[in-house]
C-alpha cells in the first residue's frame, strides 16, 4: 500500500507558498503520485503545480473544500492508489507526517486516520483551539460521532473507505461529513498526533467566524433534509 498511497491536495489561490510545498511533498511522494485540485484559482497555482510534475485537475470555477477533494480522490483512485492522504497546500502540514497518517492503515487497523493538533495538547492559537472544539461539538450532536479534532485537513484512507465514502459536501462542511460518514459505514477510525505548522500566511486562510456559521448551518440543514 505505501507504494500506492497518493497525496490529494486542494489548492485556492495558494501561489505564494505552493512551489516549497510540493518540493517538500516531492521529496517524499513521487510527484508521480501527488494530486493537486487546483480550484478555480485566479493566480498561478496551476502554473505552478504543472512545473512539479504532478498531476493537476483544474476546476474552471471555485467549487470549494468538498467538490475539490472530491475530484482529487476520484483521480487519485482511477489511477490506482490503495490509499489516500489528504494535504493542505498553504504549509500547515510537512511531508514527513505521510508516513506516520498511512501506518496505522497498513497495519490494517483503520480505515480512515486523522491528524490530530490535539492528542499531545500542542499549542495553538486560542481563537483556532475554539473554532475546532465548536466543530467537534457540532460534528458530534448532528452525526454522533466523536473526534478530538474534526477540522483537521490531514487525513489518511485506505481503498475500502474511498470507494465506500458518499461525500456531497461541496464547501468546508466536508470535515464533517467524512466524519459522519465514517460512523456511517462503521470504519475503523484511528488518530495520530500531528504537531501544527502555523504561519502568518497559513491563519490568513482559516475559515472565519462567519465561515464557521455558514458551515454550521450547511451542516444542520443536511441533517434535517435528508
Amino acid at each position: 500500500m505505501r507504494n500506492n498511497t497518493y497525496i490529494v491536495m486542494p489548492a485556492y489561490n495558494e501561489a505564494a507558498v505552493l512551489s516549497s510545498v510540493l518540493s517538500d511533498v516531492c521529496s517524499a511522494v513521487p510527484a508521480r503520485r501527488v494530486v493537486v485540485v487546483n480550484d478555480g484559482s485566479c493566480d498561478a497555482t496551476g502554473v505552478i503545480a504543472a512545473k512539479h510534475g504532478v498531476h493537476v485537475v483544474h476546476h474552471e470555477l471555485n467549487r470549494g473544500l468538498g467538490a475539490a477533494l472530491k475530484s482529487g480522490m476520484i483521480l487519485a483512485v482511477a489511477l490506482g492508489a490503495q490509499a489516500v492522504v489528504t494535504f493542505d497546500a498553504d504549509g500547515q502540514h510537512k511531508a514527513q507526517h505521510v508516513d506516520q497518517m498511512i501506518a496505522p492503515l497498513l497495519r490494517g487497523e483503520a480505515d480512515m486516520v486523522i491528524g490530530s493538533r490535539f492528542l499531545k495538547n500542542e499549542s495553538m492559537p486560542r481563537h483556532r483551539r475554539a473554532f475546532n472544539a465548536i466543530g467537534n461539538v457540532v460534528t458530534w450532536l448532528f452525526h454522533g460521532a466523536w473526534t478530538s479534532d474534526s477540522q483537521s485537513g490531514l487525513r489518511a484512507f485506505n481503498l475500502h473507505a474511498l470507494t465506500n465514502l458518499d461525500i456531497r459536501a461541496n464547501q468546508m462542511d466536508v470535515s464533517s461529513e467524512f466524519i459522519k460518514e465514517a460512523h456511517r459505514l462503521r470504519f475503523r477510525v484511528a488518530e495520530v498526533p500531528i504537531p501544527p505548522i502555523y504561519t502568518e500566511y497559513s491563519m490568513s486562510k482559516g475559515q472565519s467566524f462567519m465561515g464557521g456559521i455558514r458551515t454550521v448551518s450547511k451542516i444542520a440543514i443536511r441533517k434535517f433534509l435528508h
